[in-house]
């Protein structure tokens, strides 16, 4: 064989090589079967709460806007689609020690009312074809208790399938809560006047970013 010849070969060769890789699609299962995914309805979710967020803006004399967040959170999703969220009130954080105190003694009472607690009702055939990679928007409604004052919400959420057994959902714009949805008005004027300022606003927008595993 001339050395043109062999190199013509083992060029031949590589490429059929090549194409026999591009026709495996990566996870496949021995035996070049795809291993499929289970549906999202199959077994229970539990929030992972290293990988989740919520966070609120408050905003005082009318133009201040601060941060804050709650740093403990707990929750799950059944498989047949009740949902359920539990918020730690005493891990508020507002960036200031003696507002986080106030927060917690004052406003949230957290001693004689520690949680907080949302549930939904979700419908799992609106989610069971969702593909790793795909996202969908649904809305949703779920009802919110803070120190026993339950008030219902809704709002629209973008659920991604970020791996076989997680998911990620976030709100596709931010949800408004007011005191008075749980007759906090009074706690939010004791605030008030312990800070000396001329107002404080008793409507914040609530954004959250929640990352469910299976099982």
């Amino acid at each position: 064989m001339t050395s043109n010849l062999r190199r013509l070969a083992i060029t031949a060769a590589f490429a059929m090589g090549l194409g026999a890789c591009a026709q495996q699609p990566a996870g496949d299962a021995p035996g070049g079967e795809t291993a499929a995914a289970a549906p999202l309805t199959e077994g229970d979710w539990t929030l992972d709460p290293a990988g989740s967020r919520l966070s609120y803006v408050s905003i005082k004399a009318g133009e201040v806007a601060e941060a804050n967040r709650f740093d403990t959170l707990s929750g799950s999703v059944a498989a047949d689609g009740t949902a359920s969220l539990d918020i730690d009130l005493a891990s508020v954080d507002t960036g200031v020690d003696i507002r986080n105190e106030r927060m917690r003694e004052i406003f949230f009472d957290v001693a004689e009312n520690p949680t907080a607690t949302v549930t939904a009702k979700l419908d799992p055939a609106a989610f069971a074809s969702l593909a790793v990679g795909q996202s969908l928007t649904r809305p949703l409604k779920a009802n919110v208790t803070i120190k026993g004052a339950s008030s219902d919400v809704e709002t629209e959420v973008l659920v991604t399938r970020v791996a076989d057994d997680r998911v990620t959902v976030v709100p596709t714009a931010p949800v408004i809560i007011s005191t008075d949805m749980f007759d906090l008005t009074d706690e939010l004027g004791e605030l008030r006047a312990l800070a000396e300022l001329p107002s404080i606003t008793p409507a914040v927008p609530v954004t959250f970013s929640l990352a469910f595993k299976r099982g």
